[in-house]
């Protein structure tokens, strides 16, 4: 015979249940990982929270004058230097100890400080890339329209196009001359210098643009700055600012044919939030990288038993191609070159290849984070957010490391207690990739690390600054090890 259950009874099991289960709910909704997981903000002690903001002072610092890959390898040859790095000329340069500069071309760059073991057994290495997404002028860039003088461009790497306009945009770069000259170019950084903008129209009066897509807002032929409006009597502003520009500098206006000029966001590093916890920029991806690469092997004390290299490649954001990109061999040609130095003419290409495969890497790159107004673009229990650490990059077709090395470099970032997450896309509904499989190619050991980002690609990204310095941890006991 079944028995009844009185209304309020009922009732009253129902709250118990949902009491019970409503906290198991919201750690699913937040992905099961996150329901045991600390922010590492809670992980600090006073002096390392210190620490942390006093490294983000320095990344700040980093990126307000490091806007492209140009300006990143300038800063960091700089600071090199500063702490007693120098140009490898010459074979006897390599030995125990050294702290060496390898440039390539101005556009990439390879710090070494040579271990006490032969470079044949092995070196560790970290990996990221300069350039950082951007708009570029076309070869022949200026031309007249409405009234005023703009620049023709093509933008670079994966942006939000919309996303560029009615911003203060800065100038810099290079033009060389066909008489040899190379003249430095930055316009818009400093205070009292003019800017550009790439104008959009007014909600006034843009009716037959609102039906484009969310991709489409603005379109790639109409990334065109403003650069003048005031004509001359007899001219057009295009032709006035063309006059102006070819006399500041001393140029043709065909040697801009020669001028690897971008167009970057003006604006500086800034904290974000009432707390400070974050620093937003542009740049960040992944030049955050670069720089936590370069910090930290110029702050490598002593010998290393491995031989300790940041590699600073370009051109990710399209391909890593050309031969200052991850798919050129100048890493390899660079680690030749020390072999070389070490073992003189008894060198062959076998110890090359020896030495290529005892290598330990890290690919370091940004990654997206989980958006607090987008949650829906993220699979929450797999999904890296800002303030837990360093992401251990997790892609699936055949980007990850074989699980022993994984195993391996947990272990590292436990022992040293550096806390961790892991990043993996939504399936079907995005991805990313790093420069570490042209180094898996060569037969390297390689895993992907790096930090999230919110806002990734935009002019402005944001990262957490206890993930950064976490960063630069795990990259020190990476070299120590």
């Amino acid at each position: 015979m079944r028995k009844k259950v009185c209304v309020p009874v009922l009732f009253a099991l129902l709250v118990a249940a949902m009491v019970i289960v409503a906290p198991t709910l919201r750690a699913q909704d937040d992905g099961d990982a996150w329901s045991k997981k600390k922010s590492a903000w809670l992980l600090l002690s006073a002096a390392d929270r210190t620490q942390a903001m006093e490294f983000a002072e320095d990344i700040k610092n980093y990126l307000n004058v490091a806007r492209s890959a140009l300006g990143s390898n300038r800063e960091i040859i700089r600071r090199a230097k500063s702490a007693g790095f120098s140009e490898f000329t010459k074979p006897d340069q390599v030995k125990p100890g050294s702290r060496l500069i390898i440039s390539n071309r101005d556009r990439s760059l390879i710090l070494a400080v040579i271990g006490s073991q032969p470079i044949v057994e092995g070196s560790r290495v970290i990996g990221a890339h300069e350039d950082s997404p951007h708009i570029e002028l076309k070869g022949r860039p200026i031309y007249p329209a409405g009234g005023f003088a703009l620049f023709k461009t093509k933008y670079y790497g994966g942006i939000k196009k919309y996303q560029w306009s009615n911003l203060p945009l800065a100038l810099v770069g290079r033009i060389d001359t066909t008489d040899g000259r190379t003249i430095d170019v930055s316009i818009g950084l400093n205070p009292g210098e003019p800017v550009f903008v790439i104008p959009d129209s007014a909600p006034h009066s843009d009716a037959e643009l609102r039906g484009r897509t969310y991709t489409n807002v603005l379109q790639g032929e109409e990334l065109d700055p403003v650069i003048g409006s005031i004509p001359g009597e007899k001219e057009s502003v295009a032709v006035e600012v063309t006059q102006l520009l070819t006399s500041t500098y001393k140029i043709k206006e065909e040697d801009l044919v020669s001028s690897e000029l971008a167009l970057v966001p003006a604006a500086h590093p800034a904290d974000v939030g009432f707390d400070r916890g974050l620093v937003g920029a542009y740049g960040q991806d992944d030049r955050v990288s670069s720089f936590c690469a370069g910090r930290t092997i110029i702050d490598l004390k002593g010998t290393p038993k491995f031989t300790a290299l940041a590699y600073l490649s370009n051109f990710e954001e399209v391909g890593s191609v050309n031969n200052t990109g991850a798919g050129s061999q100048f890493l390899n040609s660079t680690i030749a070159r020390l072999i070389g130095a070490q073992r003189g003419s008894s060198y062959n290409d076998l110890d090359l290849r020896r030495a290529l495969r005892n290598s330990l890497v890290i690919s370091a790159d940004a990654n997206d984070s989980l958006n607090p107004i987008f949650p829906s673009t993220s699979e929450a229990t797999n999904a890296a957010r800002l303030g837990y650490g360093v992401t251990i990059k997790l892609y699936g077709e055949g980007f990850d490391a074989p699980s022993e090395f994984t195993a391996k470099m947990r272990g590292l970032l436990d022992r040293n207690g550096i806390p961790w997450q892991t990043h993996t896309y939504k399936v079907d509904m995005g991805g990313g990739g790093t420069i570490g499989g042209f180094m898996s190619r060569e037969d390297m050991e390689v895993i992907d690390f790096g930090v999230p980002l919110l806002s990734m690609h935009s002019p402005f990204e944001m990262s957490s600054k206890v993930d950064v310095w976490n960063f630069y941890r795990a990259m020190s006991a990476f070299y120590e090890q």
